[in-house]
């Protein structure tokens, strides 16, 4: 089976060992290649250069370097913009821009350099996965943004990532790896700082920034204490305040802050009560009692060690308190995140497969239940280090050293090695198939709602609604990939995914509307200002309109538009392209300079493609199981880097941006160090295609980076051997264009810096039923500009070895081409769809003899190949038709200025190639074009009319605004609402709690944590959704707060413990619209008048006492809070 050859058509190349170390002679280096001219008079910039066939005497007409083709029909100009161009047609484009005034050195002197050279497009363009993708001035799948922070370059962010984003009423907070930052929503719309903030952040608004902190993990808004609470890797939970100076620049510093947990401190959550949860490593719980934090609080700067010790030494472990004999109820897995419901005063706190339900007054465990509904009484699950690592499957001998299985052979046992190296491939990717179906169950995100229903969202995509007792109630999937984080607004749920997604659904988990937000993961999600603010895993940071989708999009979509020519701006690029199949050989410095170094004086961005670098069977072997494992590159392939780096004066002009090898394949890129700023974001790609897809002997290895906020994917290719193996090279091309998805292989320290899930390894999913496949977008589809190139192996066809030779020897490149296998196969749309090639005029590339220069060292032995053209370059921009003008419609317009072969380096039996694009890159200004959306936004009247509409809150009126409880008293509270077309949303806070002195004289209120309610006064349900007119029943109820383990002989033992004098705190009825911005309000004195001295325990207590506004027995509360928790219908409870 010719898939079995390890070679390519040479069998049993010598060995690497036996290849000379000696660097073969200095060689004077000929190019042979021809340059379209427009006109047959214009003069001849250099001599024919003689070759070794150069005694034999050239047809008349025939020259090497004049238009030679006979057959071949220019076309200045093409007003066609379906159909590809025959085989015979070539597309000349040198009516676009040629800008010398680059950011690089401008043309050289050659003119030759400076023209397009007529190009091959390819049939079957813009049909299927090779459709050009749609570009435009704002795009059209989705609403347009605030650009509140651009999508930085993510070689700028190493150590700044952004991991999370919370709102305040004025600003928006994010916690970075090195500190905390706020925006004000009132600077939103200014431009950005340009150089006087470091790099990433020039086009963002303008910020204030903390002093360096360990990595920030989460955060939590305190809008009762003005403060914005941080947890950090370094296992600290830190206190910032909100308000700063706007004048000052200084970075602002931490207040209160305390060791909380020896590792990173995972979530954190403030309960109904104003305590503040954490959790940890390993499963860690832990509680620091609101009472503890606000005594440090109010001690002075100078007492801030103490301030931290009295808070540390308060905390209550939740995780050992449900311990009994060394049996714990809860899992032993980190802590994912916590949600605190407030309408029935629990704590939720997810682990990866389990939930565990607290209640957040008492402390107690309420349920522990896994992610299928399913109640667990106990937990004893090992931790991930645990696991038997995958890995272990490659601890196989890929050849065996039994004497008896040596025969056969160098090539049978070659074969042997190569097929059990894939056969273990195969073996590991079962069973990593089956960890990853245990992945698919894996819990990423938790949510309350309007409604007080829980939602959670797993891995696999799938979304899950639970009611206030852990019951699952129903499931959805709307998008195949993982959810990252949700956010729930009004009536609505916001849903961001790992692919970058985000949708919107209602409250019954029905899809309104998504649109793909960012192209990362979408980390979290968060409201503000009228806008629903998203963090992609880069670190770009965009802000949606409530409304959206709506009419105001295509408001702010068509005065955008209009203003296009303001914020738009075009660089110029050059690119040049390198491919060698090297053959196992090394290069002299003196090769490398004449394919490389004599022709990047002009060029910003260099790729180089390299084809057998190392090819033994142990070495591919070897490379098999490194794929498997996460390990890349060998010595040879970095000998080569190193070597070509010289030859490009590494270091000093050119900088290395990253490389990738798959066995024998090596793909490297430099940028011009002036050019550095405007590129980044590479991530690396391989798709083997050798010995059932598994071995890298063919296949191809690629690189995708970011050039002025546009995607280029460059993509080194080897495709299968043999003349008559054309449709397997069809097979292969199609196989690496589908196949290819880029990560972040030698970034994977970034990648979880950025807060990403694990799930960001798994953009796609087994495809779930119902969801459109096409919703998964390949990755090379989805890039501006694509460039193919290396050894692709498509011969000449229907021509002898001599035939082939004398049309070389007397230059009649244009017969030769009419006997390409490439060029047949892509007129007939079967490879390379729509793609295009510069006219090729240099001699085939493939075979010669090492180390004779000239056309004479072509293969003269036993076999006699027929050269071919099997060294190619092939591409493909945004143009979807043979001319376009560069725009933001169509933001990348390419054209090849060189393409050629160094036909006197000798050291392989391939030629090296090189071309050289000359690209014309559209982009927006994002901080002038922010400035712009900020004019539209404020001065468009039917923008602002709309806006307008989403301060509306439906009018509510409530029974009464005093309340008086004595122990054990209930009050009901009636919230009606009294709008006939809309529901109302509230919710309910206690701003501060104050104690009546004995001239009923009312102190200072102090608010506890978030606003939470003092531990003596329960309030269900505090949240909910009131349907238009109708009403809600709230339970105001006095509640001894002390526990059996808090009192010993009825005496309490917590040095915290309230004391027993009257006391009155405010609740406040906060009440919004379905979709409001704004908020209204009512203020509840509730007053708390002990009528006995002395704290007692009575469980049997049948005593009660009116309070103002009706009052319930005990027994009728519980049962009026069970029939809240168990209807079929939980929200009926809060929408009568």
């Amino acid at each position: 089976m010719d898939e079995h050859i390890i070679q390519d058509d040479d069998d049993d190349r010598e060995a690497l060992s036996s290849l000379s170390s000696v660097p073969p002679p200095q060689l004077k280096i000929h190019s042979y290649s021809q340059q379209f001219r427009a006109t047959s008079a214009q003069k001849r910039y250099h001599q024919v250069r003689k070759h070794s066939l150069d005694d034999i005497p050239n047809p008349p007409g025939h020259y090497f370097n004049n238009d030679d083709s006979s057959d071949d029909e220019f076309f200045p100009y093409s007003s066609s913009s379906n159909n590809a161009p025959s085989s015979e047609e070539y597309i000349i484009t040198h009516s676009q821009r040629l800008d010398k005034n680059l950011s690089l050195e401008g043309c050289p002197d050659d003119p030759r350099h400076c023209l397009p050279l007529p190009e091959f497009i390819a049939a079957a363009a813009g049909t299927g996965i090779f459709k050009v993708p749609k570009r435009a001035t704002v795009h059209p799948a989705r609403p347009p943004c605030l650009e509140l922070r651009p999508h930085p370059l993510r070689e700028t962010q190493v150590g700044k990532f952004l991991r999370n984003i919370a709102c305040t009423e004025t600003q928006l907070w994010a916690g970075q790896e090195c500190g905390i930052r706020f925006w004000r929503f009132q600077d939103a719309y200014e431009p950005g700082l340009g150089a006087k903030v470091r790099r990433g952040d020039e086009d963002a608004a303008p910020f204030q920034e903390s002093a360096n902190t360990s990595p920030t993990m989460c955060l939590l808004v305190d809008s009762g204490n003005r403060l914005v609470w941080s947890g950090h890797k370094d296992g600290k939970l830190r206190s910032w305040k909100m308000d700063h100076p706007a004048g000052d620049t200084s970075p602002f510093k931490e207040g209160l802050s305390w060791q909380a947990h020896r590792g990173p401190v995972l979530s954190i959550i403030m309960s109904s009560y104003g305590d503040l949860w954490s959790g940890g490593e390993g499963g860690a719980i832990k509680i620091w009692p609101w009472e503890s934090i606000e005594k440090s609080l109010s001690l002075r700067p100078e007492e801030k060690h103490m301030a931290a010790l009295l808070v540390e030494r308060s905390f209550i472990d939740l995780r050992s308190q449900v311990t009994v004999n060394g049996n714990c109820n809860i899992s032993s897995s980190d802590v994912k995140c916590f949600v605190s419901d407030n309408v029935r005063a629990k704590v939720w706190c997810a682990q990866p497969l389990s939930f565990s339900l607290w209640d957040a007054r008492t402390k107690d465990l309420l349920k522990v239940f896994n992610i299928d509904g399913q109640t667990e009484n106990r937990i004893d699950m090992p931790s991930a280090q645990d696991q038997p690592a995958v890995e272990d499957e490659m601890k196989v001998k890929f050849v065996s050293t039994s004497k008896k299985e040596k025969s056969g052979g160098f090539l049978q046992r070659s074969r042997n090695a190569i097929v059990g190296a894939a056969d273990a491939v195969r073996r590991v990717a079962t069973r990593g198939a089956g960890a990853f179906a245990e992945d698919n169950k894996r819990m990423e995100a938790l949510v309350l709602t309007a409604d007080g229903m829980i939602w959670s969202g797993c891995t696999n995509g799938l979304l899950v609604q639970w009611d206030g007792n852990g019951n699952r109630l129903l499931d959805v999937i709307h998008h195949p990939c993982a959810v990252q984080c949700f956010f729930a607004f009004g009536t609505r749920i916001y849903v961001g995914y790992v692919s970058g997604m985000v949708q919107v659904m209602d409250l019954e988990g029905n899809l309104i509307a998504g649109w793909m937000a960012h192209n990362g993961p979408v980390i979290k999600l968060a409201a503000g200002n009228g806008y629903i603010f998203s963090l992609a895993t880069h670190g770009g940071l965009r802000g949606w309109n409530i409304s959206s989708p709506g009419p105001i999009d295509s408001l702010l979509r068509s005065d955008l538009a209009e203003k296009e020519s303001i914020y738009s701006r075009q660089d110029n690029v050059r690119i040049l392209i390198g491919s060698w199949n090297v053959g196992q050989g090394r290069a002299s410095q003196e090769s490398l300079m004449s394919w490389l170094g004599s022709v990047a004086s002009d060029v910003g961005i260099v790729v180089v493609g390299l084809q057998e670098v190392e090819m033994g069977a142990g070495f591919l072997a070897m490379s098999a199981a490194k794929e498997t494992v996460g390990l890349e590159g060998s010595s040879i392939g970095h000998w080569w880097l190193d070597t070509i780096g010289k030859a490009l004066d590494e270091n000093t002009t050119f900088e290395r941006m990253g490389s990738r090898q798959l066995a024998g394949l090596l793909v490297s890129l430099w940028v011009r160090k002036n050019l550095r700023m405007h590129v980044g974001d590479i991530d690396a790609a391989a798709v083997p295609c050798g010995f059932g897809r598994a071995i890298g002997n063919k296949g191809g290895v690629g690189l995708r980076i970011r050039v002025f906020d546009r995607l280029i994917c460059f993509v080194n290719c080897h495709l299968a051997a043999h003349l008559e193996a054309v449709n397997r090279r069809n097979a292969d091309f199609d196989h690496i264009y589908r196949n290819m998805v880029f990560t972040r292989s030698s970034n994977l320290l970034n990648n979880a810096a950025a807060g990403a899930s694990t799930a960001v390894q798994t953009l796609r999913v087994t495809n779930a039923a119902g969801v459109n496949a096409e919703e998964a977008k390949l990755d090379l589809a989805e890039a501006d500009m694509v460039v193919f190139f290396g050894d692709f192996n498509y011969r000449l066809f229907g021509i002898s070895y001599d035939e082939a030779r004398d049309f070389v020897s007397q230059r009649c490149f244009d017969w030769l081409r009419e006997k390409d296998q490439l060029r047949a196969e892509m007129k007939a749309g079967k490879v390379f769809q729509g793609m295009r090639e510069a006219l090729i005029r240099f001699p085939p590339t493939y075979k010669f003899e090492r180390h004779r220069p000239g056309l004479a060292g072509y293969d003269s032995g036993e076999k006699k190949r027929i050269p071919a053209w099997c060294d190619r370059v092939i591409y493909r921009d945004n143009r979807s038709g043979p001319v376009s003008e560069c725009s933001l419609g169509c933001p990348i317009v390419s054209s090849v200025l060189l393409y050629e072969a160094c036909m006197d380096v000798t050291e392989s039996d391939h030629k090296p190639v090189r071309c050289k694009f000359h690209s014309t890159i559209a982009h927006v200004d994002r901080s002038v074009r922010r400035q712009a959306f900020g004019e539209v936004i404020q001065s468009n009247k039917k923008v602002r009319s709309l806006l307008d509409e989403l301060h509306y809150v439906p009018e509510t009126v409530v029974s009464t605004n005093n309340i008086v409880l004595q122990n054990q008293d209930t009050s009901i509270l009636r919230i009606t609402n009294k709008c006939d077309n809309d529901k109302a949303i509230f919710k309910i806070i206690c701003e501060g709690q104050s104690t009546v002195k004995d001239e009923e004289e009312v102190a200072d209120y102090h608010p506890r944590g978030s606003f939470g309610l003092p531990r003596w006064l329960e309030v269900t349900p505090a949240a909910g959704i009131i349907k238009a007119d109708q009403f809600v029943e709230v339970s105001v109820h006095h509640e001894e707060f002390h526990t059996l383990e808090d009192l010993v002989d009825g005496i309490p033992q917590n040095w915290w413990c309230e004391d027993t004098r009257d006391k009155e705190v405010i609740l406040r009825v906060i009440v919004q619209g379905s979709c409001s911005m704004e908020t209204r309000s009512h203020q509840i004195h509730v007053r708390h008048c002990f009528s006995v001295k002395t704290i007692r325990i009575d469980s049997k207590s049948n005593n009660y006492r009116k309070g103002q506004g009706g009052s319930l027995h005990r027994s009728e509360l519980r049962q009026l809070s069970s029939s809240l928790d168990t209807t079929d219908d939980p929200r009926n409870s809060l929408n009568p």
